[in-house]
């Protein structure tokens, strides 16, 4: 059984003895966006505010969302004023279209930051506050969340983020160039519509980055801190998002690395393998359902403060008028650094993870599992075209300390970490990741 392996989730002094699953309401299928009008119907919604990613406005697909809330007599009001990576003030502008249009409904179309906008908009609109009370701790008050909130149904277009599966909304705090975010469950959308047609026109870096993301999400899950580990909640508190590594976030990673592994490379470098593209979509949900029941770690954590504090890099097909390091590829450049690290903690899941990824195990033992995983990782990355660590986004050895001072405050994604992770650790990671081949 999953829950027995290796011992993993032995129990431990003071440690958690139980964990939360919280589970995503999901459509998935190809054609499925055409049941966008009749879900919100069923959930009541007349009047739907529509987030919509402004590079996608002209989309089939967007125009087939639109007309199936129409041809339910919903009032579909389109706002694609959305960042390519929000910030605190695009949330603060969504935020503010929300609560003018007094919407009984929300529904987003396009990646993660659509939908993470929709998300913020949502809650401000339904529970106003001062803007930096529902933001994670330390930085913000991380007040919870008073209730329910409206109904949100997102509709992913990317294979990557899973946000239509998660509590969280991440944005740029411009105060502090780097990344965080809003995560509570309340937040998770009503229901996902999630159509694999809608990848058919993504371009190739796009589809990688996000890949990438959706590996990360699942490597993270399935290596964090085991759930018992993890301080035992007091009595009437419900336990953290990143609730450390369980046995059910553990069957999503189970079943999206060896996909994403035989199926992230075909899916970057012929748009026309549906197979790929879908199958890439797929392992999206499932990573997304089991990093939004345990968390992510390291990689995340680090990633923050590396977009956070882009010089002048620009991703081939992203928007060219602003220098920007994509999510998913802020993420995977820190990932061979951090999961050589890591391995020490829990080797066996991190051969294992190889191994699911598609990396030749046999011969290897326990005290190569690091190194394994680092490899596989690296070689999909030069399949895709990837760029070759964080100096070749920009970042300097000089530029360390305050990558390091940008990721320090992500404490809920550190603590979730298997091995403890000082502010040195962090240098030492950063420093390990300019450069992986």
């Amino acid at each position: 059984m999953i829950c027995c392996r290796h011992e993993h989730y032995a129990a431990a002094p003071g440690g958690d003895y139980g964990f939360e699953v919280d589970g995503a309401r999901i459509t998935y299928g190809r054609g499925v966006l055409a049941e966008l009008g009749a879900a919100a119907r069923a959930l009541h919604v007349k009047r739907a505010a529509v987030f919509v990613d402004p590079h996608l406005r002209e989309r089939d697909f967007v125009q087939t969302a639109l007309h199936a809330l129409r041809a339910e007599g919903i009032d579909a009001v389109v706002y694609t004023d959305i960042a390519i990576e929000p910030t605190d003030a695009s949330f603060k502008a969504a935020a503010a279209f929300a609560a003018d249009g007094k919407f009984d409904g929300y529904v987003s179309i396009g990646g993660g930051s659509t939908m993470d906008t929709a998300k913020a908009a949502d809650l401000y609109a339904t529970y106003p506050a001062d803007f930096m009370d529902y933001v994670n701790a330390p930085i913000g008050a991380g007040r919870p969340i008073p209730g329910p909130l409206t109904p949100h149904i997102a509709c992913p277009t990317t294979c990557g983020t899973g946000s239509e599966c998660t509590g969280i909304a991440i944005f740029d705090y411009l105060a502090m160039n780097a990344k965080t975010g809003i995560r509570a469950r309340e937040l998770r959308p009503t229901l996902g519509i999630i159509d694999p047609n809608v990848t058919r026109s993504l371009p190739a870096m796009v589809v990688a980055c996000s890949g990438f993301d959706v590996l990360s999400h699942a490597l993270e899950s399935y290596t964090a801190l085991p759930y018992t580990q993890h301080p035992r909640s007091p009595k009437g508190v419900v336990r953290s998002l990143s609730q450390g590594a369980n046995p059910y976030s553990d069957v999503g990673c189970i079943g999206a690395l060896p996909m994403i592994g035989e199926h992230i490379a075909r899916a970057v470098n012929d748009p026309s393998d549906d197979v790929a593209r879908e199958r890439m979509m797929f392992a999206a949900m499932l990573a997304g359902i089991a990093f939004g029941n345990a968390g992510c770690h390291l990689p995340h954590a680090m990633s923050y403060a590396v977009s956070g504090n882009v010089k002048d890099f620009r991703a081939p097909g992203y928007a060219p008028d602003e220098a920007m390091i994509p999510h998913g590829m802020s993420v995977i450049l820190n990932a061979p650094a951090v999961f050589r690290f890591t391995a020490a903690a829990c080797p066996e899941r991190h051969l294992d993870a190889a191994r699911m990824l598609g990396a030749d195990v046999r011969g290897a033992g326990l005290d190569d599992a690091g190194e394994v995983l680092s490899a596989r990782i690296t070689e999909l990355m030069q399949a895709t075209g990837i760029p070759n660590g964080l100096s070749a986004v920009g970042y300097e050895p000089r530029d360390i300390d305050a990558l390091v001072e940008g990721s320090f405050p992500q404490q809920g994604l550190i603590r979730n970490a298997p091995r403890e992770t000082s502010r040195e650790t962090l240098h030492s990671l950063y420093a390990n990741a300019l450069h992986h081949w």
